[in-house]
């Protein structure tokens, strides 16, 4: 069975990639999901001295090696993607959506090669609906995981309790937790 990839945007990547590690490259569920990330995750970590600070982690030999298994474009497919750019930047910028030219990547790179993209953003999920791109939230991915057994409940929580510590949960992370797990989110 060919894999159902799922990209997964900086901001989910930086959520999970430490506590679900390898993130990356494992095939998992009756489907065979498997995720990735788009180049320009690096290029934007690098020029963002925030993202260093945050994630210092995120250039250790074993989480660059679980980054390097890149998705596979073809040329006629970067061309396309090149060209859904213009049109996606334009709408987002038009509705004044706040959305980095690396999102907008993660966004076309999805819209192209058909495949759901993991954010947290709002404004990146507001483009993905407007070009019925299938969009889920970083809950919903654990919901996913949990559903085909390559996470369990111990780990969604202790994931949810490690954000709740950061402060850095994703919105209406209550709401859609409750909604998906059918019970309270972990303090």
């Amino acid at each position: 069975m060919p894999q159902s990839k799922i990209l997964v945007d900086s901001n989910a990547y930086f959520r999970l990639a430490q506590s679900i590690h390898p993130l990356l490259k494992v095939i998992f569920g009756e489907q065979d999901y498997c995720l990735y990330v788009i180049k320009e995750l690096q290029e934007e970590y690098d020029k963002n001295p925030r993202l260093k600070n945050a994630f210092s982690w995120v250039n250790q030999p074993e989480y660059k090696e679980n980054r390097s298994h890149k998705l596979v474009v073809s040329r006629e497919q970067q061309k396309e993607i090149k060209h859904a750019f213009e049109f996606v930047h334009d709408y987002a910028k038009t509705n004044s959506f706040s959305v980095s030219k690396v999102d907008i990547s993660g966004l076309t790179h999805a819209l192209i090669l058909k495949v759901p993209i993991v954010t947290d953003d709002s404004d990146m999920l507001a483009v993905a609906e407007a070009f019925d791109i299938k969009a889920l939230n970083t809950l919903e991915l654990l919901k996913l995981m949990l559903d085909s057994n390559h996470v369990n409940m111990g780990k969604v929580k202790e994931i949810a309790a490690y954000w709740e510590y950061l402060n850095d949960k994703p919105k209406s992370f209550e709401r859609d937790y409750r909604r998906l797990f059918k019970e309270t989110p972990p303090k």
